[in-house]
């Protein structure tokens, strides 16, 4: 099973950047990236969010257990949030899906077409057309 450290080179050579967030302190990231053979792979920067503030910006503060949950987040480089999913903590992500998606809100952004269900890179888009809506 592929983790994004896994898949962080194919993600920057998209154009985008990683950050890992948590509401865990740097000196936890720094013993997890010791301990843990799957952190320990971990290239891209890991945030410490102790005050919260990015977890409640972002609508992902849990605030019963004062931790943020597990969720990704694809910006453009507007800063514009294009993707936002929220996964209960005992579900994992799905790398391959985040990249299809990545790779889909960049399709639109070169063609202005949108994508349908389960698209891949180098199927057809859908074209904006009203003449059509309701018959794709």
């Amino acid at each position: 099973m592929a983790a994004v450290a896994d898949r962080y080179t194919e993600i920057t050579g998209l154009g985008a950047d990683v950050l890992g967030i948590s509401t865990d302190s740097i000196y936890s990231h720094k013993v997890f990236h010791e301990v843990s053979p799957s952190a320990k792979k971990v290239m891209y920067p890991l945030i410490s969010d102790r005050t919260l503030n990015i977890s409640r910006s972002y609508g992902v503060l849990d605030d019963k257990s004062a931790s943020s949950y597990r969720a990704t987040f694809i910006i453009d480089p507007n800063g514009k949030i294009k993707l936002w999913e929220v996964y209960p903590s005992t579900v994992g992500r799905n790398i391959d899906e985040i990249i299809r998606a990545l790779k889909a809100i960049q399709y639109n952004a070169q063609s202005n077409e949108g994508t349908p269900a389960n698209w891949q890179p180098g199927e057809n888009g859908i074209k904006p057309d009203l003449q059509s809506a309701g018959k794709i």
